[in-house]
């Protein structure tokens, strides 16, 4: 096949997918919508339009923003807007600006697919990559969406653009790939994708990679590295600062779990240097017990899972997220938000423990329980490693989706090039 993604090719959920397709010979082209450099994804062809702000992210921090000595004022301003108190605003700011500045690249997107002329074009993510393949893929060619996470019940109610754009992507697509069933039922319901068209439901990352994510024995290194005791029960925090993740709650959250467990320590990923993380730390005065970590590469964290107990994720939105697959895998007993997307995953008391990620209470109480129930965390362990197995494992799931591509193809009437 000739496949043409429209991504943020600087995304390991991305990239897991598309390096899938690149390894079975198929011929890859990428317009991604944040800068990323040609050996990332070796064996494709990389195009770039960058929408709202993406120019202006550092590839070299593999998604994360920094401030070298020689950066400009804009791109060092924009670095304290995503970092600080004032990340909302810049959030806002970009969900009115990406759907408007978009209309700049659809002339480019346009040429450089006719110019490729793929079999099938496959857009991960609505906003706004979405957005731009609903506008710039010609009508005879099928076209490919991936819902990711939060698309539908937190960014398409955002502002009114883009609520009108996401019903105009769905109402293009010719089939939806989500990452969790819910997903599918709201964009039949409510966005506009006709439910008789093509539509499967498959992590968007395509699954866990066993090889690395795995429940191997955690090395003391890592430990050491970090000054943690052997003895002491680690927490971890994989989502970063996130809009949708109540991280204000988690950290309340520590001082009453310290009340039953003081020594247990909790790592926070992506945090470090973030101005409002700090000031949570110095207000609530649990320094000694918390550490933020800069971005973990993505290769690394499943050293991180085999070394915590449990992994937390206080979200208000998701779909099937990622580090929660990932912890899963490895082993790490899972506290998340009470969603319908993660108890497609989670039963409470079962496999995991679902709380009210709006209470700190609440919060607090799933963790004591689970760092005081070792015989739960077992059970959990167990059913989580063959549960991984049966839906998430990768190469079923990357299997089942180029069956899906080759179906969608078909369908289409359109030739198939293998």
């Amino acid at each position: 096949m000739k496949l043409l993604f429209i991504a943020d090719a600087r995304s390991p959920i991305a990239r897991a997918w598309i390096r899938y397709f690149i390894g079975r010979g198929h011929e890859v082209h990428i317009i991604s919508t944040y800068p990323c450099e040609p050996q990332d994804l070796p064996g494709s062809r990389i195009y770039h339009c960058p929408i709202a702000f993406s120019s202006f992210v550092d590839e070299a921090t593999k998604g994360t923003v920094r401030t070298p000595l020689r950066q400009s004022l804009l791109r060092a301003g924009l670095t304290r807007l995503r970092r600080g108190k004032f990340a909302g605003l810049l959030m806002a700011a970009r969900s009115w600006v990406g759907p408007v500045e978009l209309y700049r690249y659809i002339r480019k997107a346009r040429g450089l697919t006719l110019r490729i002329m793929p079999d099938l074009v496959h857009a991960m993510r609505i906003p706004f990559e979405g957005m731009l393949a609903a506008k710039s893929t010609p009508a005879r060619l099928p076209l490919l969406i991936s819902i990711w996470g939060n698309d539908l019940t937190l960014f398409a109610k955002r502002n009114p653009l883009l609520a009108r754009q996401t019903k105009e992507v769905l109402r293009r697509a010719d089939a939806l790939h989500c990452d969790c069933d819910r997903d599918l039922e709201l964009a039949v319901r409510s966005w506009g994708f006709q439910g008789s068209k093509p539509h499967i439901a498959l992590p968007s990352s395509g699954g866990i990679q066993s090889t690395r994510f795995n429940a191997a024995a955690s090395t003391s290194m890592l430990r050491k590295q970090l000054n943690i005791s052997d003895c002491v029960a680690v927490v971890i925090n994989p989502r970063g600062m996130r809009g949708y993740v109540r991280n204000d709650v988690f950290f309340q959250a520590i001082p009453l779990v310290l009340r039953t467990y003081p020594q247990t320590v909790f790592l926070c990923n992506a945090m470090q240097g973030n101005a409002v993380a700090e000031k949570w730390l110095s207000k609530l005065k649990i320094e000694g017990n918390v550490q933020l970590l800069p971005t973990v590469p993505h290769d690394e964290m499943a050293e991180m899972f085999r070394l915590a107990s449990i992994a937390v994720s206080p979200s208000l939105h998701d779909g099937t997220p990622n580090t929660l697959l990932e912890a899963m895998a490895c082993g790490c007993f899972p506290v998340a938000g009470d969603i319908e997307s993660v108890r497609e995953w989670i039963t409470c008391g079962v496999n995991g423990l679902l709380c009210d990620p709006t209470s700190p209470e609440s919060l607090a109480s799933s963790i004591v329980r689970a760092l005081g129930d070792e015989q739960m965390r077992n059970r959990a362990r167990d059913q989580n490693l063959r549960l991984i197995a049966e839906r998430a494992d990768y190469a079923k799931v990357m299997e089942q989706a180029e069956e899906f591509y080759f179906r969608m193809i078909l369908e289409r009437k359109e030739p198939v090039r293998v």
